[in-house]
């Protein structure tokens, strides 16, 4: 075997392993059946568990997003993703922390919303530029570079998981904290109804002053008027409703009509990105328990 390439290497691998499950047929048809029950079963118990008790539901998702990658770099040695997760959590659990304070500075919830938009921006470049190398290497044009195909592909994949995992991960902490400083702010309540009057120059997201008209342009930041008349600072509602997940007016909690909000055809795409990520926090975070316990069948069952 040493003296093999690795291609023919991993032939000789394959013929063995065809040759060890050989008549087998019977037993894999049993194992695709369980994994089959297994995954209808998980995920209607995953919708009902949403449904009843949405706040555990997305506590115990955020926590194995965060998790169970880790446990796969540390055992396949990926350091460079584990400096990256170890910057990114760091960063992220100082923002926490400051958003879940009593009571809230000022200066707390931009901050919050300036954090989880660099990073929802960068996972979002991260992953278009993923998806165009492995297109490229799928074209054949990583040939023009003098690149490899495995190298290409492997550059791809990388930069789209990164941009995905991290774009699904900085979403729930964002709306972890959204829900505390609107919360903590005082305009937002869980019963719907809010606990302070809210004046016309305030911004409803940030509890700071409104100095720009609606109509008129801003220097740093304009000012948006959702369709119940309430009026925010233009970063702190796009911040709420793009990374926070929030589909309602942090005040009166009507229904907000994305289409109006984001008229410009190249902003919409960042709204079907995050409904992307929303598909794919299932995949990243449930998939893995699922095969693990279907593996635990098999093994109880005695199938291999």
């Amino acid at each position: 075997m040493s003296d093999l390439s690795p291609e023919e290497q991993w032939r000789v691998e394959h013929a063995r392993m065809h040759a060890k499950h050989r008549g087998h047929e019977a037993m894999h048809a049993e194992m695709v059946l369980i994994l089959i029950a297994t995954l209808v079963v998980a995920q209607l118990l995953l919708v009902q568990w949403k449904q009843r008790h949405p706040r555990s539901y997305n506590m115990v998702t955020l926590f194995q997003m965060w998790v169970v990658p880790l446990y796969f770099t540390v055992k396949l040695h990926w350091w460079r993703f584990l400096v990256i997760w170890v910057f990114f959590s760091a960063v992220t659990a100082l923002v926490t922390f400051r958003a879940t304070r009593k009571p809230l500075v000022q200066t707390t919830p931009r901050l919050v919303y300036k954090w989880f938009l660099l990073i929802y921006k960068i996972s979002y470049a991260t992953g278009i530029v993923g998806y165009m190398a492995v297109m490229f290497t799928l074209f054949g044009l990583n040939l023009l570079f003098k690149i490899k195909p495995e190298d290409a592909m492997d550059f791809g994949i990388s930069l789209l998981f990164y941009g995905l995992y991290y774009g699904v991960l900085e979403r729930d902490f964002a709306e972890m904290c959204a829900d505390y400083m609107a919360s903590t702010i005082g305009f937002y309540s869980e019963s719907g109804m809010p606990t302070k009057h809210l004046s016309d120059s305030v911004c409803a997201v940030c509890g700071q002053q409104i100095f720009v008209d609606v109509n008129e342009e801003g220097i740093i930041e304009n000012t948006y008027r959702l369709s119940c008349n309430h009026v925010f600072h233009e970063f702190c509602i796009r911040g709420w409703c793009i990374v926070g997940k929030k589909q309602t007016c942090p005040y009166c909690k009507e229904k907000v009509d994305l289409k109006r909000m984001f008229s410009n055809p190249w902003e919409r795409p960042h709204v079907m990105y995050g409904q992307l990520l929303d598909w794919l926090r299932y995949l990243v975070a449930w998939q893995p328990v699922i095969i693990g316990l279907v593996q635990g069948i098999s093994y109880i069952l005695g199938l291999e």
